[in-house]
């Protein structure tokens, strides 16, 4: 099976890409401290399912799997806490809250059929 076929790795590597996007907008004071967060977490996903995937069993791709979807979960608090603070828009963070929340539901049905 090819990681990059999946449909939940393409989607979270494009959130990834739109995270790096808009975090070279962020203010130079979160140069150490969001932005880099950010694109840890959202990072995190696509790698962790590739990582996963090119284990030797079933157990350990469920684990890492489960290791992305905390990864988005971290990600959603991170796009509202950007919101709030003003360092991006509503219609971004609703889009962008939308995708992680499409890549989370994909990662729940996906650690679910790994059991």
């Amino acid at each position: 099976m090819n990681i990059e076929d999946l449909e939940v790795f393409k989607i979270s590597h494009e959130l990834t890409l739109e995270i790096y996007k808009i975090t070279r907008k962020f203010p130079n004071e979160e140069k150490y401290n969001l932005t880099p967060q950010m694109r840890k977490s959202s990072s995190s996903i696509p790698m962790n399912l590739m990582e996963g995937g090119h284990r030797l069993n079933r157990k350990e791709y469920r684990q890492f799997s489960g290791i992305a979807r905390g990864s988005a979960g971290e990600l959603k608090y991170q796009l509202l806490l950007a919101r709030d603070l003003k360092y991006i828009n509503e219609t971004t963070y609703k889009s962008l809250r939308g995708k992680t929340e499409t890549v989370s539901k994909m990662l729940t049905g996906l650690v679910r059929s790994l059991d």
